[in-house]
């Protein structure tokens, strides 16, 4: 035999002939393989409990359990089994049988050393893919199941649910919400939990390009199609296929782009800008808008065949100051991954400033929450954040209600109870008997400051 094993492989040699047995057990051996035999299924059986094995060289005619039947007993055993059937060529039918319910492949009596050795190589070399693909699978897939959405409020939780069940379809997605609330983080918490997760999602942010080079940026285009065209170059849509082409900011996209996405969507194929071929493509759309784009469909800026093909599911994103629960988590959040980037021995906020940064209203929310963040770790001393490290902007709005209004005794009553519990959040809440973060709202309502 040629080739040698790099490792200690196993073979488990199932055949009623002694000579057939005893053979194959010595040119494997003198390969380094680590080999045992059996002479019949019962032992087969016995063996395979007892391994696993690499590779199984069973004979298809035998005494008692035939070889097919005991290639089915032995999958149970293990359904990762790799069995190579050896089959005297009268029984070559057979053996393509075998091979329709999951063998590797076949040998004919008498055995070719050569060829079986190259045979079990091939086997092995599938097997170590088959392995590192599975494993690549699954690391994939414990990647997509990590919670990169932050938020624990009931708001983000049905986000969160709404993701979740979408994920498993193809359908298109639109995803509704402020700037800065973490469109592109839903899209690609949806796109890791699909089926085309083992494929590209590719982001094409549709307001950044100018319009005379959007076409481009989509569909490709082709050597000398326009000046500064030196090279054929694949559109965003065809990067995408089997994966998920995401269109934020699709409220900005011109009239003339509408109707090229519009038969795009509709056909899954198109041609590159300077091209005559059709290019054929396999995607799923997930788009995004902080754009009213019903008042855009009514004003006939934005055409309305096109957004209802896009606005078949539709996930809003509440923003922060409307779920003010969360924002200690992505606090922390923000606190933990800066404190690993700058090296800084910073790890906590102070309850001043937490509740400093609760009460502000966000206007461009988690990205702005981020960036004052990032800003506060900058100026921070060990080990917490504090007020003075945030910037003066971060000054709640407020109403102030006339002081005989209703409002204003809710306002006295809800600072009397504050002082009283020492500003411990948790503690008011329940003497006022509402939820945090019922209150974390009534005390930006009435810009109410803890002393």
């Amino acid at each position: 035999m040629n080739e040698k094993s790099t490792k200690q492989n196993s073979l488990l040699i199932v055949d009623d002939e002694l000579v057939v047995r005893d053979s194959l057990s010595k040119w494997f051996k003198q390969d380094g393989y680590r080999v045992d035999s059996a002479e019949d299924a019962a032992h087969a059986i016995k063996k395979m409990i007892d391994g696993p094995w690499d590779i199984i060289l069973l004979d298809i005619k035998m005494p008692g359990m035939s070889g097919l039947e005991l290639q089915k007993r032995l999958r149970e055993i293990d359904p990762a089994a790799t069995i190579i059937m050896i089959t005297a060529f009268a029984s070559v039918e057979s053996a393509v049988q075998a091979l329709k319910e999951g063998a590797f492949d076949y040998v004919t009596k008498p055995v070719d050393p050569d060829h079986l050795s190259h045979l079990v190589t091939n086997a092995l070399r599938q097997k170590k893919l088959t392995t590192e693909n599975a494993d690549l699978r699954q690391h994939i897939s414990e990647l997509a199941q990590e919670d990169e959405i932050i938020g624990n409020s009931p708001q983000m939780k049905k986000v969160i649910e709404l993701a979740k069940t979408v994920a498993q379809t193809d359908t298109t997605v639109m995803i509704r919400g402020e700037s800065g609330s973490g469109k592109e983080l839903i899209a690609r918490a949806i796109h890791a939990n699909s089926p085309r997760r083992y494929f590209p999602i590719i982001a094409v942010n549709c307001g950044a390009v100018p319009e005379t080079l959007l076409e481009s940026e989509l569909f490709g285009h082709e050597k000398g199609s326009f000046t500064g065209a030196q090279f054929r170059r694949k559109g965003k849509f065809e990067m995408a296929d089997g994966g998920t082409i995401f269109l934020d900011e699709i409220g900005t996209i011109t009239q003339k782009m509408q109707v090229q996405l519009l038969r795009v969507i509709e056909s899954k194929q198109f041609t590159r800008v300077g091209g005559n071929e059709t290019i054929h493509s396999d995607f799923r759309i997930i788009c995004a808008t902080n754009r009213d784009l019903e008042a855009a469909v009514k004003e006939g800026i934005f055409r309305e065949d096109l957004y209802y093909r896009l606005n078949v599911f539709t996930v809003f994103i509440p923003p922060i100051r409307e779920r003010r629960a969360d924002i200690p988590l992505l606090v922390h959040h923000f606190v933990k991954k800066y404190s690993t980037a700058m090296n800084k021995a910073v790890t906590e906020v102070s309850p001043d400033a937490v509740d400093l940064l609760v009460r502000y209203d966000w206007p461009g929310n988690v990205r702005e929450l981020e960036n004052v963040i990032e800003r506060a770790m900058v100026l921070a001393k060990p080990q917490a954040i504090r007020p003075d490290d945030l910037p003066f902007q971060l000054v709640p709005k407020h109403h102030t209600p006339s002081d005989d209004s209703i409002a204003s005794m809710e306002k006295a009553h809800i600072e009397a109870i504050l002082a009283k519990a020492g500003w411990n959040i948790t503690r008011s809440a329940e003497i006022l008997a509402i939820d945090r973060v019922t209150l974390y709202n009534k005390i930006a309502k009435y810009g109410l400051i803890k002393p």
